[in-house]
């Protein structure tokens, strides 16, 4: 069977299919999951393991065998854990083929083939009796079906269905039972992800669309490290609402349902966004619970299991809505099979659970299938815009024809109000021209700046009324970018537009320079860290798994993270390593940097950062990566707009913080792909 996979293409600025050979789901995709992360969660585990004797003990208190069905077994841990803790035979189902061949191996190696059984298959297709994948129900429901929001992996269908076909009735759960919590809370900076603000530019207030304004936004859970949120950042509305609770040893329904949870606000402010994370009891009693509450709630933050597995949720209500200190309020927050979403209404208007469910939020305005919640975040900054606009302003003239060459941009707009003669924008989408169109419409601009859904090779003087351009800008900003220089893009763009330029022209950004920093990460290294012994048990061939997805392809590959949300020191300084000059054209010849950046910071170094500093004009630059100096200490500050490429190390490098050792770095750019190969190590500079 074939399989393909979406890539990004600096070259042509668009997502591309590539066929992978037949090992890809096998090494690819364990490694980029979060089996490791879920390894190397000690809480999860051990509070898995104390669950999951209970429950053995509690059935055979009653004079019966126990028999386990693990749903979503995984590497076969829990499917273990049960039969160390007495279990007579385990059901392990896993439905990714690649995983339960690993299973099956973990569970040979640990000695426990004999009573494990590992089941290739979704559970709503596993059979009971006779011939069947099972001989008889279970007694015994282990899962882990959850994600951030709970219920997003398909966790009500599973259990509806398993308690319909698969279990005994009066079974037991391990978890026993789910509670999810919400606080209404008033957070400028999150609600600038959600909705288009006015924009100030030159003494013009720029609004947003009408149907932007009154739209509900991106119906998906916003996931992210909560604990990187500081609490100064927001204003707690409501008190820490408990919203739902279902037992997981009883039937549940994967019907839509809505829970309200009445409350009195303790402060006055705009009611915006709805921060959310749930607790498993892994007992009946709850004296076995395995929370995600943020660092924050901790008394002591030091005792916080972190986790990227299970991270917390930011809900975006429909529309702002002022709330004052002593109101009476009701929160409501409604599910179907596999998504939550909130909503607030006044008391006198709550909904009773009995009531049909509140309808579920999406978008109408299209902005929010243009723009990610990163991107209106970015739209939103003025600090940034306050860059593009002093930028822009340094080289229009009166005369300026430009042309502008990104995603869903606001620059063309504002070149036209900083005064320039003529303004197009290229757009990649029929659904960023409509939106763009949209802006200017509101803003009594329409007919100010063409905007043109062309391809930069196929764009002709006649798109541009016979004239040459004299400023070529962009911010870059790209869709379908993942990696911080996939927005080369750009590159590529003035490239394919040479022809159409004043000989003369201005390009903004005049060039993009890589930049890399040597990082100590506080809790992310754990996602690639090898998985060795877990609870007691080998689950040495995950190791080998994603060693093998390591070596798998010809270099080793940057990943994309938002490190805003996982902090790191850094123990080198930051070094730009390679520089692409937009006002050339893109070269045929590969371009190449090797050197050494010393290491000045005593640490473990799990491996390097990667980012793209754009060099507007000679005096204004912007960063997709750090935002300011690195401490003294070593502290990082990181854009929270972008993701920023990391490449991991395959095992921790020690930094001694001297001139004894260094990082050394090989990079290659590929003009003919548009990426970039790397290699990085620690050298001895005695």
């Amino acid at each position: 069977m074939k399989t393909f996979c979406g890539r990004a293409n600096p070259t042509t600025g668009a997502l591309d299919w590539v066929e992978e050979s037949e090992e890809y789901d096998y090494h690819q995709e364990i490694a980029r999951s979060c089996y490791a992360d879920m390894l190397h969660d000690k809480d999860r585990n051990e509070k898995y393991y104390r669950g999951i004797r209970a429950a053995v003990e509690r059935v055979k208190a009653r004079g019966e065998q126990a028999v386990v069905l693990d749903i979503g077994t995984g590497t076969g841990l829990l499917s273990m854990m049960a039969v160390s803790a007495g279990a007579d035979y385990c059901y392990a189902v896993e439905v990714f083929r690649p995983m339960a061949e690993a299973a099956v191996c973990i569970v040979e190696r640990n000695g426990f083939s004999n009573k494990i059984k590992v089941i290739n298959k979704h559970s709503t297709e596993v059979t009971v009796g006779l011939g069947g994948d099972m001989e008889t129900r279970a007694n015994i429901l282990i899962t882990e079906l959850f994600d951030t929001e709970l219920i997003g992996e398909g966790a009500l269908p599973s259990y509806e269905h398993a308690h319909l076909h698969l279990m005994q009735e009066g079974c037991e759960a391990v978890p026993h039972r789910a509670t999810v919590y919400a606080q209404l809370v008033q957070a400028d900076q999150l609600w600038s992800w959600a909705q288009l603000q006015p924009i100030e530019v030159t003494g013009f207030k720029l609004l947003p669309p009408p149907a932007v304004r009154r739209c509900a936004g991106a119906p998906s859970v916003c996931d992210i490290q909560l604990s990187q949120v500081p609490p100064e950042s927001f204003t707690p509305l409501s008190p820490l609402c408990t919203m739902f609770s279902m037992e997981f040893s009883k039937p549940v329904s994967s019907t839509p349902q809505s829970h309200s949870c009445r409350f009195v606000a303790q402060a006055s402010g705009q009611a915006q966004v709805v921060l959310s994370w749930w607790d498993i009891d892994m007992d009946p009693k709850g004296t076995i619970v395995c929370t995600l509450a943020p660092r924050w709630t901790y008394d002591n933050p030091r005792c916080y299991p972190w986790r990227d597995h299970w991270m917390q949720s930011v809900y975006f209500l429909p529309a702002e809505e002022r709330v004052m200190e002593g109101d009476e309020c009701s929160l409501t927050v409604s599910h179907d099979d596999y998504s939550l979403w909130f909503s607030l209404q006044p008391h006198s208007q709550q909904i009773s659970e009995k009531e049909a469910v509140v309808s579920r939020p999406y978008c109408t305005c299209q902005a929010h299938l243009v723009w990610t919640r990163p991107r209106f975040g970015e739209l939103n900054d003025t600090q940034r815009t306050d860059c593009y606009v002093r930028a822009l302003r340094s080289v229009l003239k009166a005369d300026s024809v430009c042309l502008g060459v990104s995603d869903g941009s606001l620059l063309p707009i504002f070149a036209h109000l900083l005064g320039a003669n003529k303004v197009y924008s290229l757009e990649s989408s029929g659904l960023s021209k409509q939106i763009i169109e949209q802006v200017l419409e509101a803003n009594s601009l329409k007919g100010a700046l063409q905007v043109l859904l062309v391809r930069p090779e196929q764009l002709t003087t006649d798109d541009l009324g016979g004239q040459q351009v004299s400023v070529l800008m962009g911010e870059p900003y790209f869709s379908t970018s993942l990696l911080p220089w996939h927005s080369l893009f750009f590159w590529y763009s003035r490239t394919a537009l040479a022809r159409l330029l004043r000989p003369d022209a201005v390009i903004l950004p005049q060039c993009g320079i890589l930049y890399i920093v040597a990082v100590e990460f506080q809790d992310l290294w754990r996602i690639r860290a090898p998985c060795g012994t877990c609870q007691g048990f080998d689950v040495r061939p995950m190791d080998k798994m994603i060693q093998q997805s390591l070596d798998f392809r010809e270099s080793r590959e940057a990943e994309p993270h938002a490190l805003w949300e996982y902090p790191c020191r850094a123990l080198t300084p930051p070094y730009p390593v390679m520089t692409f000059d937009f006002t050339q054209l893109v070269p045929e010849e590969p371009l190449n940097s090797e050197g050494t950046v010393p290491f000045i910071r005593s640490g473990l170094c799990h491996g390097v950062v990667l980012w793209m500093e754009y060099q507007l004009t000679d005096h204004v630059t912007v960063s997709t990566g750090l935002m300011g100096p690195v401490t003294e200490q070593g502290t990082c500050h990181w854009s929270p707009h972008r993701k920023q490429g990391v490449y991991f190390s395959p095992s921790p490098w020690d930094s001694p913080g001297d001139s004894r050792a260094a990082l050394s770095y090989s990079l290659t750019f590929e003009p003919s792909v548009g990426d970039i190969r790397m290699d990085f190590c620690s050298t001895s500079t005695l």
